[in-house]
């Protein structure tokens, strides 16, 4: 179970739920939020526990979690998780809600990662949206201790892995 945590530009167009429950992921909940650029619209979703940003297309909003599932198994690949760990975070974000932002942390990077992404939407306009979400994970954050979004992620399912491991 994951919750799409929206800002208030994007909680209007998607259905929202009353109680969201706790995530089941190791990635935690995502917070989104719309960017207008040209010549498309995209949503930025950042994790709640490791900060890896992830960019989509705004299009089909109905559809916001389920892509978003699809494109963070994508960007997992590239990081090189474990194909397993993968599967396994994928199959927690299928049942998913759509709920209101909850912790400033994450929104503050959210904000950071928009004014950078539309920069860089600028400086490389031919890379997709895969390469933008790499590009910004490798940017330091002051809430991982200056530590980066790309390491901390991989690190969380290294974790997440030796705690499977000791379990069997």
């Amino acid at each position: 179970m994951v919750t799409v945590r929206c800002t208030r530009k994007l909680l209007q167009r998607v259905p929202i739920a009353e109680r969201p429950a706790a995530p089941s992921t190791v990635l935690g909940d995502w917070y989104a939020n719309v960017l207008f650029s040209r010549p498309q619209q995209l949503v930025l979703c950042v994790s709640e526990r490791s900060l890896l940003p992830v960019v989509l297309l705004a299009k089909e909003l109905h559809t916001l979690a389920p892509r978003l599932a699809v494109t963070v198994g994508q960007v997992l690949q590239k990081l090189g998780v474990a194909p397993p760990l993968i599967d396994q975070e994928l199959g927690e974000m299928r049942d998913f809600t759509y709920g209101p932002t909850q912790n400033r942390r994450v929104l503050g990077s959210l904000n950071d990662f928009m004014f950078q992404l539309s920069w860089h939407l600028h400086d490389a306009p031919d890379k997709d949206l895969v390469e933008h979400s790499l590009h910004l994970a490798e940017t330091p954050c002051g809430p991982l201790g200056h530590g980066f979004p790309d390491r901390m992620t991989v690190e969380l399912f290294q974790s997440a892995r030796a705690s499977t491991e000791a379990l069997h």
